[in-house]
Protein backbone atom coordinates (compact mmCIF):
# COMPACT_ATOMS: atom_id res chain seq x y z
CA UNK A 1 0.00 0.00 0.00
CA UNK A 2 2.42 2.33 0.98
CA UNK A 3 5.57 3.41 -1.79
CA UNK A 4 7.26 5.33 1.04
CA UNK A 5 10.59 3.78 0.52
CA UNK A 6 11.36 5.45 -2.98
CA UNK A 7 11.28 8.71 -1.20
CA UNK A 8 14.17 7.36 0.35
CA UNK A 9 16.81 9.97 -0.74
CA UNK A 10 14.44 12.61 0.66
CA UNK A 11 15.07 12.36 4.41
CA UNK A 12 18.48 11.97 5.99
CA UNK A 13 18.68 11.85 9.50
CA UNK A 14 18.90 14.97 11.19
CA UNK A 15 18.55 14.43 14.60
CA UNK A 16 22.00 16.46 16.18
CA UNK A 17 25.06 14.99 17.44
CA UNK A 18 25.66 14.28 21.43
CA UNK A 19 28.76 14.37 23.27
CA UNK A 20 29.40 11.51 23.90
CA UNK A 21 29.24 11.64 27.78
CA UNK A 22 26.69 10.08 29.85
CA UNK A 23 23.81 11.81 30.34
CA UNK A 24 22.76 12.49 34.28
CA UNK A 25 19.85 12.43 35.43
CA UNK A 26 19.44 13.10 39.49
CA UNK A 27 22.81 12.82 40.13
CA UNK A 28 23.28 9.25 38.47
CA UNK A 29 23.83 8.33 34.88
CA UNK A 30 20.76 7.43 32.61
CA UNK A 31 21.61 3.78 31.85
CA UNK A 32 21.62 2.87 35.78
CA UNK A 33 17.55 4.57 35.62
CA UNK A 34 17.08 2.37 32.12
CA UNK A 35 18.61 -1.03 34.75
CA UNK A 36 16.24 0.44 37.22
CA UNK A 37 13.74 0.74 35.24
CA UNK A 38 14.07 -2.77 33.23
CA UNK A 39 14.24 -4.37 36.91
CA UNK A 40 11.16 -3.02 38.35
CA UNK A 41 9.54 -4.00 35.19
CA UNK A 42 10.37 -7.38 35.81
CA UNK A 43 9.21 -7.19 39.73
CA UNK A 44 5.99 -5.67 38.90
CA UNK A 45 5.38 -8.34 36.43
CA UNK A 46 6.18 -11.44 38.81
CA UNK A 47 3.85 -9.96 41.34
CA UNK A 48 1.19 -9.37 39.20
CA UNK A 49 1.89 -12.86 38.17
CA UNK A 50 0.99 -14.31 41.43
CA UNK A 51 -2.09 -16.01 39.62
CA UNK A 52 -0.16 -18.38 37.36
CA UNK A 53 0.28 -21.27 40.24
CA UNK A 54 -3.45 -21.31 40.27
CA UNK A 55 -4.20 -19.96 36.20
CA UNK A 56 -7.52 -19.34 35.43
CA UNK A 57 -8.99 -18.82 32.05
CA UNK A 58 -8.94 -14.95 32.49
CA UNK A 59 -5.57 -14.47 33.65
CA UNK A 60 -4.14 -17.04 31.14
CA UNK A 61 -5.73 -15.30 28.45
CA UNK A 62 -4.31 -11.71 29.84
CA UNK A 63 -0.91 -13.33 29.82
CA UNK A 64 -0.96 -14.55 26.39
CA UNK A 65 -2.58 -11.54 25.51
CA UNK A 66 0.60 -9.71 26.69
CA UNK A 67 2.51 -12.04 24.58
CA UNK A 68 1.38 -10.19 21.79
CA UNK A 69 2.10 -7.21 22.93
CA UNK A 70 5.48 -7.07 23.87
CA UNK A 71 6.63 -9.36 20.80
CA UNK A 72 5.10 -6.83 18.72
CA UNK A 73 6.19 -3.89 20.42
CA UNK A 74 10.00 -5.10 20.89
CA UNK A 75 9.87 -4.61 17.00
CA UNK A 76 8.39 -1.05 17.16
CA UNK A 77 11.42 0.23 19.89
CA UNK A 78 13.84 -1.59 17.20
CA UNK A 79 12.55 0.78 14.31
CA UNK A 80 13.49 3.92 16.81
CA UNK A 81 17.00 2.22 17.49
CA UNK A 82 16.89 2.28 13.52
CA UNK A 83 15.80 5.92 12.66
CA UNK A 84 18.04 7.82 15.10
CA UNK A 85 20.90 5.74 14.07
CA UNK A 86 21.63 4.73 17.26
CA UNK A 87 22.16 0.55 16.20
CA UNK A 88 25.89 0.99 17.37
CA UNK A 89 25.32 2.92 20.26
CA UNK A 90 26.44 -0.36 21.99
CA UNK A 91 29.60 -1.63 19.95
CA UNK A 92 29.31 -5.03 21.17
CA UNK A 93 27.32 -8.00 22.32
CA UNK A 94 26.49 -9.57 24.54
CA UNK A 95 28.64 -6.19 26.37
CA UNK A 96 27.75 -3.27 25.12
CA UNK A 97 31.36 -2.22 24.90
CA UNK A 98 34.70 -4.37 25.16
CA UNK A 99 35.31 -3.52 28.85
CA UNK A 100 31.59 -3.04 29.98
CA UNK A 101 28.23 -4.46 30.25
CA UNK A 102 26.50 -0.86 30.16
CA UNK A 103 26.78 2.37 28.11
CA UNK A 104 30.53 3.32 29.50
CA UNK A 105 32.88 5.25 26.95
CA UNK A 106 30.81 3.67 23.93
CA UNK A 107 32.62 6.42 21.55
CA UNK A 108 29.27 7.52 20.05
CA UNK A 109 26.94 10.05 21.34
CA UNK A 110 25.64 9.23 24.81
CA UNK A 111 21.76 9.82 23.42
CA UNK A 112 22.45 6.76 20.80
CA UNK A 113 24.29 4.67 23.73
CA UNK A 114 21.22 5.35 25.54
CA UNK A 115 18.66 4.51 23.02
CA UNK A 116 19.84 0.97 22.28
CA UNK A 117 21.04 0.04 25.25
CA UNK A 118 17.29 0.97 26.41
CA UNK A 119 15.92 -1.48 24.07
CA UNK A 120 18.17 -4.29 25.23
CA UNK A 121 16.94 -4.22 28.49
CA UNK A 122 13.21 -4.22 27.14
CA UNK A 123 14.41 -8.04 25.99
CA UNK A 124 14.43 -9.10 29.67
CA UNK A 125 10.21 -7.64 29.94
CA UNK A 126 9.65 -9.54 27.02
CA UNK A 127 11.58 -12.65 28.40
CA UNK A 128 9.71 -11.88 31.70
CA UNK A 129 6.27 -12.10 29.81
CA UNK A 130 7.51 -15.45 28.27
CA UNK A 131 8.74 -17.26 30.96
CA UNK A 132 5.49 -16.31 32.98
CA UNK A 133 3.22 -17.33 30.57
CA UNK A 134 4.69 -20.90 30.05
CA UNK A 135 4.42 -21.24 33.86
CA UNK A 136 0.88 -20.47 33.69
CA UNK A 137 0.63 -23.05 30.96
CA UNK A 138 2.27 -25.72 32.59
CA UNK A 139 -0.07 -25.36 36.17
CA UNK A 140 -3.15 -25.48 34.26
CA UNK A 141 -5.00 -28.56 35.04
CA UNK A 142 -5.69 -30.63 33.37
CA UNK A 143 -2.16 -29.50 31.54
CA UNK A 144 -2.73 -29.40 27.72
CA UNK A 145 0.18 -30.18 25.32
CA UNK A 146 -0.31 -28.48 22.69
CA UNK A 147 -0.40 -24.44 24.86
CA UNK A 148 3.02 -26.39 26.06
CA UNK A 149 4.38 -26.67 23.30
CA UNK A 150 3.52 -22.98 21.99
CA UNK A 151 4.10 -21.40 25.15
CA UNK A 152 7.39 -23.05 25.37
CA UNK A 153 8.88 -21.67 22.07
CA UNK A 154 8.06 -18.24 22.88
CA UNK A 155 10.83 -17.95 25.72
CA UNK A 156 13.56 -19.65 23.20
CA UNK A 157 12.36 -16.95 20.37
CA UNK A 158 13.12 -14.24 23.01
CA UNK A 159 16.68 -15.68 23.47
CA UNK A 160 17.16 -16.20 19.97
CA UNK A 161 16.01 -12.60 19.31
CA UNK A 162 18.94 -11.95 21.50
CA UNK A 163 21.46 -13.76 19.53
CA UNK A 164 20.02 -12.37 16.26
CA UNK A 165 20.99 -8.69 17.76
CA UNK A 166 23.96 -9.96 18.55
CA UNK A 167 24.96 -10.61 15.04
CA UNK A 168 23.07 -7.40 13.81
CA UNK A 169 25.89 -5.40 15.81
CA UNK A 170 28.75 -8.19 14.62
CA UNK A 171 27.73 -7.46 10.92
CA UNK A 172 27.66 -3.81 11.83
CA UNK A 173 24.34 -3.66 11.24
CA UNK A 174 23.96 -5.40 7.63
CA UNK A 175 20.06 -5.19 6.52
CA UNK A 176 19.89 -8.92 5.61
CA UNK A 177 20.61 -9.44 9.92
CA UNK A 178 18.54 -6.35 10.52
CA UNK A 179 15.98 -7.78 8.50
CA UNK A 180 16.19 -11.27 9.87
CA UNK A 181 16.01 -9.42 13.55
CA UNK A 182 12.08 -7.45 12.18
CA UNK A 183 11.17 -10.94 10.71
CA UNK A 184 11.98 -13.38 13.95
CA UNK A 185 9.61 -10.91 15.71
CA UNK A 186 6.78 -11.36 13.19
CA UNK A 187 7.00 -15.59 13.34
CA UNK A 188 7.31 -15.39 17.48
CA UNK A 189 4.03 -12.38 17.07
CA UNK A 190 2.19 -15.46 15.26
CA UNK A 191 3.07 -17.81 17.86
CA UNK A 192 1.58 -15.57 20.49
CA UNK A 193 -1.34 -14.60 19.03
CA UNK A 194 -2.41 -18.94 18.47
CA UNK A 195 -1.59 -19.35 21.77
CA UNK A 196 -4.08 -16.79 22.32
CA UNK A 197 -6.76 -17.79 20.58
CA UNK A 198 -6.16 -21.60 20.86
CA UNK A 199 -5.83 -21.24 25.11
CA UNK A 200 -9.87 -19.89 24.73
CA UNK A 201 -10.98 -23.11 23.12
CA UNK A 202 -11.02 -26.74 24.49
CA UNK A 203 -8.27 -29.45 23.95
CA UNK A 204 -8.52 -30.90 20.36
CA UNK A 205 -7.60 -31.05 17.04
CA UNK A 206 -8.44 -27.81 14.48
CA UNK A 207 -11.05 -28.46 12.17
CA UNK A 208 -11.81 -25.73 9.74
CA UNK A 209 -15.15 -23.82 10.63
CA UNK A 210 -16.09 -21.47 7.31
CA UNK A 211 -16.11 -22.63 3.96
CA UNK A 212 -13.45 -23.76 1.78
CA UNK A 213 -13.45 -20.32 -0.18
CA UNK A 214 -13.29 -17.99 3.09
CA UNK A 215 -10.29 -20.28 5.08
CA UNK A 216 -7.61 -20.60 1.68
CA UNK A 217 -8.09 -17.07 1.51
CA UNK A 218 -7.19 -16.49 4.82
CA UNK A 219 -3.82 -18.79 4.57
CA UNK A 220 -3.13 -17.31 1.26
CA UNK A 221 -3.28 -13.57 3.39
CA UNK A 222 -0.65 -15.22 5.82
CA UNK A 223 1.46 -15.73 2.91
CA UNK A 224 1.31 -12.76 1.23
CA UNK A 225 1.41 -10.90 4.28
CA UNK A 226 4.67 -12.30 5.33
CA UNK A 227 6.27 -11.41 1.86
CA UNK A 228 4.69 -7.75 2.28
CA UNK A 229 6.58 -7.97 5.75
CA UNK A 230 9.96 -9.64 3.54
CA UNK A 231 9.45 -6.67 0.62
CA UNK A 232 9.03 -3.99 3.24
CA UNK A 233 12.40 -4.91 5.19
CA UNK A 234 13.88 -5.63 1.32
CA UNK A 235 13.21 -1.74 0.91
CA UNK A 236 13.96 -0.32 4.30
CA UNK A 237 17.22 -2.26 3.61
CA UNK A 238 17.46 -0.06 0.17
CA UNK A 239 17.23 3.16 1.61
CA UNK A 240 17.96 5.61 4.63
CA UNK A 241 17.52 5.21 8.44
CA UNK A 242 19.79 1.99 8.59
CA UNK A 243 21.18 2.43 12.20
CA UNK A 244 24.06 4.16 11.60
CA UNK A 245 25.00 6.27 9.28
CA UNK A 246 28.20 3.70 8.19
CA UNK A 247 25.61 0.92 7.92
CA UNK A 248 25.72 -0.99 5.09
CA UNK A 249 22.48 -1.10 1.87
CA UNK A 250 20.86 -3.43 0.33
CA UNK A 251 21.58 -1.42 -2.96
CA UNK A 252 18.22 -2.31 -4.66
CA UNK A 253 16.80 0.19 -7.13
CA UNK A 254 14.22 1.28 -4.54
CA UNK A 255 11.56 2.35 -6.89
CA UNK A 256 11.53 -1.49 -8.24
CA UNK A 257 11.21 -2.67 -4.93
CA UNK A 258 9.05 -0.09 -3.52
CA UNK A 259 6.66 -1.18 -6.79
CA UNK A 260 6.88 -4.96 -5.17
CA UNK A 261 5.63 -4.08 -1.69
CA UNK A 262 3.26 -1.85 -2.94
CA UNK A 263 1.44 -4.70 -4.86
CA UNK A 264 1.62 -7.36 -1.90
CA UNK A 265 0.27 -4.64 0.08
CA UNK A 266 -2.64 -3.91 -2.29
CA UNK A 267 -3.12 -7.09 -2.79
CA UNK A 268 -3.48 -7.52 1.14
CA UNK A 269 -6.15 -5.40 0.83
CA UNK A 270 -8.23 -7.08 -1.92
CA UNK A 271 -7.63 -10.23 0.27
CA UNK A 272 -9.21 -8.78 3.12
CA UNK A 273 -12.08 -7.03 1.49
CA UNK A 274 -12.83 -10.38 -0.32
CA UNK A 275 -12.40 -12.03 3.53
CA UNK A 276 -14.76 -9.43 4.94
CA UNK A 277 -17.44 -9.89 2.43
CA UNK A 278 -17.85 -13.35 2.24
CA UNK A 279 -17.51 -13.59 6.25
CA UNK A 280 -20.94 -11.22 6.34
CA UNK A 281 -22.10 -12.76 3.92
CA UNK A 282 -22.12 -16.28 4.07
CA UNK A 283 -22.90 -15.55 8.07
CA UNK A 284 -19.33 -16.71 9.21
CA UNK A 285 -19.35 -16.32 13.24
CA UNK A 286 -18.62 -13.61 15.19
CA UNK A 287 -14.68 -14.18 15.51
CA UNK A 288 -14.42 -14.32 12.10
CA UNK A 289 -16.41 -11.08 11.49
CA UNK A 290 -14.65 -9.19 13.21
CA UNK A 291 -10.94 -10.56 12.28
CA UNK A 292 -11.73 -9.76 8.84
CA UNK A 293 -13.37 -6.09 9.11
CA UNK A 294 -10.19 -5.44 11.63
CA UNK A 295 -7.97 -6.46 8.83
CA UNK A 296 -9.63 -3.87 6.19
CA UNK A 297 -9.20 -1.21 8.94
CA UNK A 298 -6.09 -1.45 9.82
CA UNK A 299 -4.49 -2.04 6.17
CA UNK A 300 -6.09 0.90 5.18
CA UNK A 301 -4.44 2.75 7.77
CA UNK A 302 -1.38 1.59 7.06
CA UNK A 303 -2.19 2.93 3.91
CA UNK A 304 -2.99 6.15 4.40
CA UNK A 305 0.23 6.60 6.84
CA UNK A 306 2.62 5.30 4.40
CA UNK A 307 1.78 7.71 1.63
CA UNK A 308 1.66 10.47 4.26
CA UNK A 309 5.05 9.64 5.01
CA UNK A 310 6.02 9.42 1.56
CA UNK A 311 4.71 13.02 0.77
CA UNK A 312 6.35 14.15 4.07
CA UNK A 313 9.95 12.54 3.10
CA UNK A 314 10.47 10.17 6.06
CA UNK A 315 10.27 12.00 9.38
CA UNK A 316 11.27 9.56 11.87
CA UNK A 317 8.08 9.67 13.73
CA UNK A 318 5.99 8.45 10.59
CA UNK A 319 8.44 5.51 9.81
CA UNK A 320 8.37 4.11 13.54
CA UNK A 321 4.47 4.54 13.67
CA UNK A 322 4.48 2.70 9.96
CA UNK A 323 6.67 -0.40 11.74
CA UNK A 324 4.25 -0.12 14.32
CA UNK A 325 1.07 -0.73 11.43
CA UNK A 326 3.28 -3.15 10.20
CA UNK A 327 2.96 -5.33 13.04
CA UNK A 328 -0.82 -4.69 13.40
CA UNK A 329 -1.34 -5.38 10.36
CA UNK A 330 0.12 -8.96 10.80
CA UNK A 331 -1.65 -10.18 14.39
CA UNK A 332 -4.55 -9.00 12.27
CA UNK A 333 -3.83 -11.37 9.59
CA UNK A 334 -3.11 -13.68 11.99
CA UNK A 335 -5.97 -13.64 14.15
CA UNK A 336 -8.27 -13.94 11.18
CA UNK A 337 -6.27 -17.53 9.50
CA UNK A 338 -6.69 -18.67 13.34
CA UNK A 339 -10.65 -17.73 13.41
CA UNK A 340 -10.96 -20.06 10.44
CA UNK A 341 -10.68 -22.95 12.55
CA UNK A 342 -11.30 -24.54 16.09
CA UNK A 343 -10.07 -26.62 18.56
CA UNK A 344 -12.49 -29.63 18.45
CA UNK A 345 -12.43 -32.73 21.43
CA UNK A 346 -12.45 -35.88 19.40
CA UNK A 347 -15.75 -37.13 18.36
CA UNK A 348 -17.21 -34.10 17.89
CA UNK A 349 -17.38 -32.00 14.15
CA UNK A 350 -17.27 -28.55 13.41
CA UNK A 351 -20.23 -27.81 10.93
CA UNK A 352 -18.71 -25.09 8.47
CA UNK A 353 -22.91 -24.24 7.54
CA UNK A 354 -22.50 -25.56 3.80
CA UNK A 355 -24.51 -28.05 4.28
CA UNK A 356 -27.70 -25.78 6.10
CA UNK A 357 -26.95 -22.59 4.34
CA UNK A 358 -25.81 -19.42 5.74
CA UNK A 359 -29.02 -18.71 7.58
CA UNK A 360 -28.98 -22.18 9.78
CA UNK A 361 -27.26 -21.79 13.30
CA UNK A 362 -24.13 -23.52 12.00
CA UNK A 363 -23.54 -21.22 9.43
CA UNK A 364 -24.36 -17.66 11.90
CA UNK A 365 -21.66 -19.39 14.43
CA UNK A 366 -19.64 -22.22 12.83
CA UNK A 367 -20.29 -24.01 16.35
CA UNK A 368 -19.68 -27.73 16.95
CA UNK A 369 -22.90 -29.95 16.55
CA UNK A 370 -22.87 -30.50 20.40
CA UNK A 371 -23.09 -27.90 22.85
CA UNK A 372 -19.88 -26.71 23.41
CA UNK A 373 -18.20 -23.60 24.88
CA UNK A 374 -18.88 -20.35 23.60
CA UNK A 375 -16.97 -19.17 20.38
CA UNK A 376 -13.62 -17.28 21.18
CA UNK A 377 -13.49 -13.86 20.49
Amino acid sequence: MSDFPAAAALAPNTLPPLAAEDIILLGAPLWAWQVAVAVAGVLALVLLARTIWNPTPRSLRAWTLGNIAVNAGIAVTGATVRVTESGLGCSEWPRCTPESFVPVDTGHAAFNAAVEFGNRTLTFVVLAVAVITFIAVMRMTPRRRDLVRMAAIIPFGVLGQGVVGGITVWTDLHPASVATHFLLSMVMTFITVALYVRCQEPEGKPQVSVGPMLHAISVGLVVIGFLLLVAGTVVTGSGPHGGDAAAPRFGFDIPVVTRIHSALAWLTLVGALAATVIAFRGGARRPVRISSAALVAVVLLQGVLGYTQYALGLPEALVVLHVLGSALTWVAVSRLYFSTSRLVPVGEVVDDGLSRGPEGPAGRDGGRTPAGSSPAL
